[in-house]
Parts: C-alpha cells; sequence; structure tokens
C-alpha cells in the first residue's frame, strides 16, 4: 500500500536517462599513453570503485508504480528473531536485501512514536539501530542510525525505493490538531526526505517517501500530514510516494478516514490475521479483493491507486494467514487477470521471507512480467488449490479440522466429510468452487494435515444500523488476541462489544463472548467528518 514534480503529479518516474558513448573507463586507457604505471594503477584503484556504483546506477531499472508485478518487503523489525533463537537468520543490514531484483519497494519500520523528547520522533529497527543500543542525538529520543545511509544508498542504487513505515502495532501515533499535523510532515520531510536538518537518522540517504502503518488510536487530522508531505515534494526534483498498510476487512479500522481523504500511491492490504485472510481465499463471504478494487476505481483520490496482497513471508511471521508460495503465485495472476488495481505482493518481513527458503525470490518469480508489467488482465485464468479454513453454512460450530492423509476423509467437530465444498451451501458433498470474486476460475478446496481453526459462518440478529464514526474507530477483531470487556471490534460488517475478558472467541460464536451493536454503514459512510484545514492541493 507517487507523486511528482510534473502537472500530473501521480504520474510514474520517467526512465533514468545516463549519458552515451563509450565507457568511461577508455577514455582512461586513452589518457594513459602519456601516465606512468603507477600513476595509472594508482588512478584505477579510486575509479574503480566509483565507476561500479556508476554502472550499477546505469543498469538498474527505475521503480515503476505501475507495474503489477511489484514485491515490497518490510525491513527493520527482525521478526524472525522475535520467533526463533538462531541468531544467524536474524534480520541482516538492509544492503543484505538488496542484492537482486526479487525486492522492489522497503518500508522501514518503524517510526514508532510521533512526539518525544525534544518533540522528535523515534524510530526502532529492533537489531540493528533503537534508543536501547545506539547512538542518541542529544535531548532527543531519536537514535543516530547515520550507519544506515550506506545501506538505503546501494538499495536506491538498484533500482529500489526505500520509504520509512509510520505506526505498527504498538506505535504511539496521531495528532491533536491539523496544525500539529502540518508541523509534523515538516519534521518528517526534514529527518527523513528533501529537507535538511542536525538530526537526520540515516545522515544523507534521502528515503523515498512515507508509509502509513496505523493500527490503534486515530488517524484525524493525517490528511493534514500526508499533504503537507506532498506540498513540499512538488519543489523538488526526487518522486516521492505514500503508501498505508491497512488490514483487510473493509473498510479498515483505523486508515479508512485518510484513504478516503488523500491520495495515495499503493495500498499493502494486510490479508492475513483475519478471516478476510489469504487461507479464506475461496471464500466469497470472506476474501474482499473486491471491495479493495471497488474502493480504488471509485472511491480513492488517486484512481491509479495500486492494491496489493499482503502476506506473511512464513508460518510464524502471522498468527494467520501463511500460505505457500507457489499457491500465493498462483493467487496473485489470478487476482492479476481480474482486478486491474493490482499491484504486487507485501510480505512481513524481510528476515522471514529470507530464513523461509528466500519466500520474496519465489514470490518475486511466481508474478514476474516481462515489459512494462502494467495492466490487468495479462495472464490466463488459473486453477489455484488453497489449504482452507473456509467458513461453511451449518448451524454447528467447527472448532478445528484434521485430515486423514492417506484417505482425504475431512473430519471436524460436526462430521462433515468432503475434499471439495460448496461456498454457498451447507457441506455435503463434493462441490466444485467458483468464486464470485474470480468468476472466470473454479477453485477446489486442498485441505491440509495440520489442524487449522474454523469460524462457522454467524447470523447476525442484529438489524440495527451503528453510528458510522463507531465503526470507523474500533479496531477489526484479530484471531489469537485477548480483549477486555467493553473493547469494540469490527467483524463481517458489523459491530462489536466485548462482554468481558476475552481470548480468541469469534463475535456471533458459540462463546457468546460479544455483543452485536448492529450493521456499520459502507465504507464510503462509515467515516468520522474529519478532513482538515489543510485541502489537498494538486
Amino acid at each position: 500500500m507517487c507523486y511528482s514534480t510534473s502537472a500530473d503529479k501521480y504520474s510514474p518516474l520517467s526512465a533514468r536517462s545516463y549519458p552515451s558513448g563509450r565507457p568511461y573507463r577508455s577514455h582512461i586507457q586513452l589518457h594513459s599513453r602519456t601516465l606512468a604505471s603507477s600513476d595509472y594503477n594508482m588512478m584505477l584503484s579510486w575509479l574503480t570503485p566509483l565507476l561500479s556504483v556508476w554502472f550499477l546506477m546505469l543498469h538498474a531499472v527505475a521503480y515503476d508504480i505501475s507495474r503489477s508485478d511489484n514485491v515490497a518487503v518490510y525491513w527493520g523489525q527482525n521478526s524472525y528473531g522475535a520467533t526463533h533463537s538462531d541468531i544467524a537468520n536474524y534480520q541482516k543490514n538492509l544492503s543484505s536485501y538488496c542484492q537482486d531484483d526479487s525486492i522492489d519497494a522497503i518500508p522501514l519500520a518503524f517510526l514508532n512514536v510521533f512526539f518525544s523528547d525534544g518533540n522528535l520522533p523515534s524510530i526502532d529497527l529492533s537489531n540493528i539501530c533503537s534508543t536501547v543500543d545506539s547512538p542518541i542525538f542529544p535531548d532527543t529520543n531519536l537514535p543516530d542510525c547515520s550507519f544506515i545511509a550506506s545501506d538505503i544508498q546501494t538499495c536506491q542504487s538498484k533500482g529500489k525505493i526505500v520509504t520509512i513505515s509510520l505506526g505498527g502495532a504498538t506505535g504511539g501515533a496521531g495528532f491533536s490538531s491539523a496544525d500539529q499535523a502540518t508541523s509534523f510532515g515538516d519534521t518528517i520531510w526534514n529527518l527523513f526526505l528533501g529537507g535538511t536538518s542536525d538530526t537526520r537518522p540515516f545522515g544523507s540517504a534521502v528515503l523515498d517517501g512515507i508509509d502509513l502503518d496505523i493500527e490503534g488510536g486515530s488517524t484525524q487530522y493525517f490528511d493534514s500530514f500526508v499533504n503537507r508531505i506532498r506540498t513540499l515534494a512538488q519543489g523538488s526534483s526526487k518522486q516521492y510516494y505514500v503508501t498505508a498498510a491497512p488490514q483487510c476487512p473493509f473498510p479498515d479500522a483505523y486508515l479508512s478516514t485518510v484513504l478516503n481523504a488523500v491520495a495515495f500511491d499503493a495500498v499493502y492490504v494486510q490479508f492475513y490475521n483475519n478471516f478476510c485472510g489469504l487461507t479464506n481465499y475461496n471464500n466469497p463471504n470472506a476474501w474482499d479483493f473486491d471491495q479493495w478494487d471497488t474502493w480504488a476505481k471509485t472511491v480513492a483520490i488517486n484512481k491509479d491507486v495500486r492494491v496489493y496482497i499482503g502476506a506473511p513471508a512464513s508460518p510464524s511471521a502471522a498468527g494467520s494467514g501463511y500460505i505457500d508460495a507457489a499457491t500465493l503465485g498462483k493467487i496473485a495472476v489470478a487476482t492479476r487477470s481480474n482486478y486491474s488495481s493490482f499491484g504486487g505482493i507485501m510480505l512481513w518481513d524481510a528476515s522471514q521471507a529470507f530464513a523461509n527458503d528466500r519466500f520474496d525470490q519465489a514470490i518475486k518469480n511466481a508474478v514476474r512480467q516481462g515489459g512494462s508489467g502494467g495492466g490487468g488482465a495479462t495472464s490466463s485464468p488459473v486453477t489455484v488449490s488453497v489449504p482452507s479454513t473456509t467458513m461453511r453454512s451449518i448451524s454447528s460450530p467447527v472448532s478445528s479440522t484434521t485430515v486423514d492423509s492417506a484417505t482425504t476423509t475431512l473430519s471436524t467437530t460436526s462430521a462433515i466429510s468432503s475434499t471439495q465444498v460448496s461456498l454457498t451451501t451447507p457441506v455435503s458433498s463434493a462441490t466444485s468452487v467458483s468464486a464470485t470474486t474470480a468468476p472466470s476460475i473454479t477453485i477446489p478446496v486442498s485441505i491440509t494435515s495440520t489442524p487449522i481453526s474454523t469460524p462457522s459462518t454467524t447470523s447476525f440478529a442484529s438489524s440495527t444500523t451503528v453510528s458510522a464514526s463507531s465503526c470507523a474507530n474500533a479496531a477489526s477483531w484479530i484471531a489469537q488476541t485477548a480483549f477486555t470487556g467493553g473493547q469494540q471490534v469490527n467483524y463481517n460488517g458489523h459491530l462489536w462489544t466485548a462482554k468481558y475478558w476475552t481470548y480468541s472467541d469469534t463475535p456471533g460464536g458459540a462463546a457468546g463472548s460479544w455483543t452485536d451493536e448492529g450493521a456499520c454503514p459502507s465504507f464510503s459512510t462509515a467515516l468520522p467528518d474529519q478532513i482538515s484545514t489543510f485541502q489537498i492541493r494538486r
């Protein structure tokens, strides 16, 4: 989940132009006839590194936001290290992930605190740079990560963009006024983008834009912040990008407000940790890429915004939603064939991808296109087999699913047997599945041998429609997450309130832990009236 200084500020960056003619080294060789051998060798010793950088820049393919085979991978949080003890696979320096063309965009995660000591933000890049083990700028809580500058520049020289991601699951993000948000835009511009400051965390490196991964609090006044960044970028010769990482429930509980208010270049939709995740791709009542595609084409300010499928890069990268690279690649190609807004794949995160047999490389190879890479229906329809946690239309709750691999007989707590299920009727026999979001694709459900949690389809008793602001300010329900009594969540288009402390109990499920407050309005209306005084400038 770009803007330029041209009249069309959302147009993609034009191809870089470079000097034509014979390589520089040939000129050196001609001139060297008049030089002593030692002088010639000395000259080559310092010119060779410069020529190498020039050669890389010459042959690097510039990032193209209009393509539909881009791969964006988050870096900074050492997700693998959070779940494993083998240090060898912990997060490496940034440039380690830029040695081939598998990754196109790298959001640095995260700028997790907006206003800390000295009224400046703070960043946390886990085992690479943080306030715990890195120097801090005087009178601030901002670590000096200037040693990363060369890594950033190396990645950029290879045609990749590197942005700063703001927020995160535990980030302290938010504004109290439009003026504060606008001022914060100046701060981010000066610290990370095209401005100047004595406290630039990445030194001379100039990042390529910002990413919003806001998963808590309010996004009121974020339009003022984004528009300030865009305004500052209008006078720059460099192109900057604005992306966001909403969760897949539509509309997103936190970012829905700002997504409708300002222009984004891409949205990295998190199709994991939610009922609408990749493991429910076969369920047209859960998988909702079509809603994001409709938003991109009819509601978004920038009608060329690209929608990415966000996925975990390994089983341990998220609570749910992981599928193997081959299956994800097929889903991506099928989605690209049906939705022209499709921009590529987002992965969480780099450490997990590299430890998981270069998951990023496998995905890039699966979605790679020749030529411009733009457009929608460039691939033939395919049959996709997906490990399923399909929501079944049955009266009894399904709590787990196991498979006898020898007989491929499905057994559940409700004694259902089938290797293919109908998504529109109760499960009774092997039925071919035709997904409504991809009408040209017939998708059989391939059951895995791993026990999986399968919520049943919920019949909502409440016919009340709750207020738009209530839905917009409530988080999306996430499995394997604890909620306290009184907390509200969005789930299946309804607003729910927890009756008491609950863990992984599905709203509307048999546990009865949630109260259905009513249906949420549509995306276009489920937004606080928060367009701030700083209006969009084009």
